[in-house]
């Protein structure tokens, strides 16, 4: 019997101004399968950095420094995916880094038992945010948003499933759902449970999160 292909190795280049946690998390991740370079950061210049799929960067130091080094490295590299590692987070911090793009938040204390879980997550197109703060986030995004979010690849999907997703982007529930709909809460859960796994995303906030960062940019 022919072996399995093995899983190609997912690309992380790390970014600090500590030598310390560079050496600490390439350690760590030398024991799963990642292929890591660790740089030393010494400005907010993007321009220096090589394209990689993911980035970890550490955000110790000034806001505004490791807000124009994630508006740099995206703007450069648009595709890329971004994973920010901070003593703490709260919104004040938090939420200007997922408005950025980021697509993960970890503390240093959890990166040192979730972080190959959630570089795995967020290089597979998903979300690595604490639940609550991300919860906070959503509604800080529906309640501004004069329009309703849309995502791309919407195209391909059923009626039925665009009116799912319409009514998910409201922040309904799959009670609310069925309602809108004239569904059973069954169907309607069915529906929503498709369009996660369509998106390769988790959970709800999720989706909203990927419809908010994927908008065009108001004209």
């Amino acid at each position: 019997m022919a072996k399995k292909p093995r899983p190609k190795q997912v690309r992380v280049c790390l970014l600090s101004r500590h030598p310390v946690v560079l050496h600490e998390f390439q350690h760590l991740l030398s024991h799963f399968d990642f292929a890591v370079r660790a740089q030393r950061l010494d400005s907010a210049d993007s321009t220096r950095l090589r394209r990689a799929p993911v980035y970890v960067l550490d955000a110790y130091g000034p806001r505004p420094e490791t807000e124009v080094l994630i508006a740099g490295i995206l703007d450069r590299f648009p595709k890329t995916r971004l994973l920010v590692l901070a003593e703490k987070f709260s919104e004040s911090n938090a939420f200007p880094f997922l408005r950025l793009g980021a697509k993960g938040l970890l503390t240093y204390e959890q990166a040192r038992e979730q972080l190959p879980r959630a570089l795995q997550t967020v290089a597979a197109g998903g979300f690595w945010v604490p639940r609550t703060l991300l919860s906070r986030f959503v509604d800080s995004i529906l309640s501004r948003l004069r329009t309703r979010p849309w995502v791309s690849g919407a195209a391909g999907l059923s009626r039925r499933e665009r009116e799912v997703l319409e009514a998910l982007l409201g922040n309904l529930s799959n009670k609310e759902i069925a309602a809108k709909l004239n569904i059973s809460e069954r169907t309607a859960k069915f529906h929503v449970s498709n369009l996660l796994a369509k998106f390769s995303v988790q959970r709800r906030a999720d989706l909203i999160m990927l419809c908010f960062q994927t908008q065009p940019p108001a004209s």
